[in-house]
């Protein structure tokens, strides 16, 4: 099925227009420090769980230099329960960068951006695309899936390949900054609440007469598949957070011997310390107490 872009990027545009989701980061106004934050929290963490804290994170600090100005531990403190509490501490980094090196203003170009602590090719674009309305392509796990299946005519999207679907989805934008974003944004919208990776709504699908995938009747997926995340339970990134946990919840250093008492088994407490200790997300006195930095 050999569709012209301009028509996809059309129907997605549209769809997206009439019909997105009331998410604070899109409404007018928002500020771009609020976007920058809004896309560390939701790497990894579903939306419904981000709205809340991303709330109480910009009441607590409104601009980067008020969480540049507080110990990194406090980021670790109020990232609570959000998940890959490593993203806090690449937060505080890119806050102390931008009101050091940026006036306290959020930068508007992609380089910049891929300069700051934790912030890759997708959190740069899309801050640049969604904060300032520049046109530069955006893509995510659910843009990937879209792709896939809209142009490419498979179910799922594999392994990343950064570079071409960068340029697939380059080729979709208009030419116009404004409805670029849209579509940006919209292709986003669409793999998150319609063409899902285990239950496809073909029939409210803006591109389900367009699509290659169903076109060609649904074809089973037999390429190369991207890695599966390790089961959470029993895990190391469990005992992690149940350390953390422990540290969160105190204001003074927590002595060893609590530590100890988190998790039965000591091999694996020791080795998530270590881990912690690493990342820089604990710290451990002469008194071998452990505490937030």
């Amino acid at each position: 099925m050999d569709i012209a872009p301009a028509v996809i990027a059309n129907r997605i545009a549209d769809w997206y227009a009439s019909t997105h989701r009331d998410l604070p980061w899109r409404r007018p106004g928002f500020p771009a420090w609020g976007t920058l934050v809004s896309e560390f929290m939701l790497q990894q963490t579903p939306v419904a769980r981000v709205i809340p804290a991303l709330e109480r994170w910009l009441l607590r600090w409104p601009t980067p230099a008020d969480l540049a100005g507080e110990p990194p531990g406090e980021a670790v403190r109020a990232w609570e329960r959000l998940g890959y509490p490593r993203r806090a501490l690449n937060l505080h980094g890119a806050a102390t960068a931008i009101a050091e090196r940026h006036g306290n203003v959020v930068p508007d170009d992609v380089d910049e951006l891929l300069a700051l602590p934790g912030v890759g090719p997708y959190t740069a674009r899309a801050v640049a695309a969604f904060a300032y309305g520049i046109r530069t392509p955006v893509v995510d796990t659910n843009v990937r899936r879209v792709l896939a299946r809209a142009l490419r005519g498979v179910g799922e999207a594999g392994p990343p390949r950064t570079a071409a679907e960068l340029g697939e989805m380059e080729a979709l934008l208009p030419a116009d900054a404004e409805r670029a974003r849209l579509v940006n944004a919209g292709t986003m919208e669409l793999g998150q609440t319609v063409c899902t990776a285990r239950s496809p709504r073909c029939d409210a699908c803006p591109l389900a007469d367009v699509c290659a995938w169903r076109a060609a009747g649904y074809p089973a997926y037999d390429g190369p598949r991207a890695a599966v995340q390790k089961k959470y339970e029993g895990s190391d990134r469990q005992v992690r957070g149940l350390v953390l946990r422990e540290l969160r919840g105190s204001d003074t250093p927590v002595p060893a011997a609590v530590i100890a008492g988190v998790w039965p088994d000591a091999g694996q407490l020791a080795r998530a310390i270590d881990g912690l200790l690493r990342d820089g997300l604990v710290v451990r006195d002469d008194d071998d107490d452990y505490a937030l930095p």
